[in-house]
């Protein structure tokens, strides 16, 4: 097996706009490439633009009515069929919709099988990570469900085993509906609690099908939840979880929508934070899965302070060269933000939390906690469905 990670990247993805007043707006994937290629990691990766993906692909997990619906949009974006979830504020049409929704399933799909046949030990598609599509319609910005799109190929090539975590801010719903049956997909989210955010699910009674009972795991944390919480809970649940689950391949989706500075959500988390999570993740791929890590996007709305940055550091930890959290950042880029944007670019590749503390479950909890109690509300409905102790 190859030990190079492939970064996913076709110029093209940036097409993938919803227009000008629309929060998801496409210069946060440009920026990220360019920040990624200020740092030289192209030196460390094999950049890797994959084809789009293809009818039959799309199917393995969104009816053919819908894929019609989605190129029809494509082609008039006024007639949208809105009972698709096309056409509304959430998820406008706009021409070639259908064509580069495809190209971005295709990188991450072609990120699965790059990893499976071992021609890379990592892929990384941070224009990936469109969770909330499901089989039958569009939500929450996305139209493809790419990430469960890789996973299904997985299955396909012959994988008996994926694990998906996800540490948007939003719940994985998409994910989580595609697998909600099959117990070869084990789905960790790790969201805002469900009473404040949507998409309103999320509960840690989710826990699957009865024929899939404890393979849909979901971590409800309350707004406001920051650094050494965030930390707190995912290592309180994760990796005994993916220990017991030894997956084939581990796929992760790293929303960077967490951040204190996100518009959209009400979570206080910090970049380094985010790094911080990014290292688990890794780490966990080699532990448990053989190193085979397929890591993707997500959400994210601050668009030069935070998106670009948390996901270079995804880039760099998977090639093997992280960028160290005190790193200048180049003032070329700054430059380039201040052209495009006419904001005023961070300096530095932290949020100057590094390194970020936080108290391990196994020391004890407080019933009393807000956090504890998310936290607990897991591992109570899930891990005797697993056979561990909550």
């Amino acid at each position: 097996m190859s030990g190079r990670a492939q970064l996913m990247w076709d110029e093209a993805v940036t097409g993938y706009d919803f227009g000008p007043d629309h929060p998801m707006d496409p210069v946060r994937l440009d920026l990220t490439r360019r920040l990624v290629d200020a740092f030289g990691l192209d030196r460390d990766v094999e950049v890797v633009s994959a084809k789009a993906a293809g009818e039959s692909t799309l199917r393995l997990v969104h009816r053919e009515d819908y894929v019609e619906a989605v190129k029809a949009a494509s082609v008039d974006p006024e007639a949208a069929d809105q009972s698709y979830g096309l056409g509304t504020m959430d998820d406008p049409a706009f021409p070639r919709m259908h064509d580069v929704s495809a190209l971005i399933a295709g990188q991450s799909v072609g990120a699965a099988e790059a990893v499976w046949r071992g021609q890379a030990l990592h892929a990384v598609n941070f224009a990936g990570g469109l969770h909330h599509a499901m089989p039958g319609g569009a939500s929450g910005f996305c139209i493809y469900n790419d990430a469960s799109l890789a996973i299904a190929r997985l299955l396909e090539l012959g994988a008996e085993r994926v694990a998906y975590v996800d540490v948007d801010v939003h719940h994985g719903d998409g994910v989580q509906a595609a697998f909600w049956e099959d117990p070869r997909v084990l789905t960790i989210s790790l969201h805002e609690h469900p009473r404040t955010l949507f998409p309103q699910t999320g509960w840690p009674e989710e826990t699957g099908a009865d024929s899939a009972e404890g393979s849909a795991v979901n971590v409800a944390l309350p707004a406001g939840t920051g650094d050494a919480g965030w930390l707190r809970a995912f290592h309180a649940v994760v990796p005994e979880l993916i220990a017991d689950f030894r997956p084939d391949v581990l796929v992760t989706q790293h929303g960077a929508d967490t951040h204190f500075e996100d518009p959209l959500a009400h979570l206080a988390v910090s970049l380094d934070a985010q790094r911080a999570v990014q290292v688990a993740c890794h780490e966990l791929a080699h532990e448990y899965a053989g190193g085979k890590w397929i890591a993707l996007g997500g959400g994210g709305y601050a668009v030069v302070d935070v998106v670009p940055r948390s996901w270079t550091h995804l880039v760099g930890i998977a090639a093997g060269r992280p960028v160290e959290p005190e790193a200048m950042i180049p003032e070329g880029w700054r430059q380039e933000v201040f052209a495009r944007t006419r904001q005023l670019a961070p300096a530095r590749m932290t949020d100057g939390r590094w390194p970020v503390a936080y108290a391990e479950w196994d020391a004890g909890y407080d019933p009393a906690d807000r956090l504890d109690q998310a936290v607990l509300a897991t591992r109570r409905a899930v891990f005797p469905l697993r056979g561990l102790l909550a």
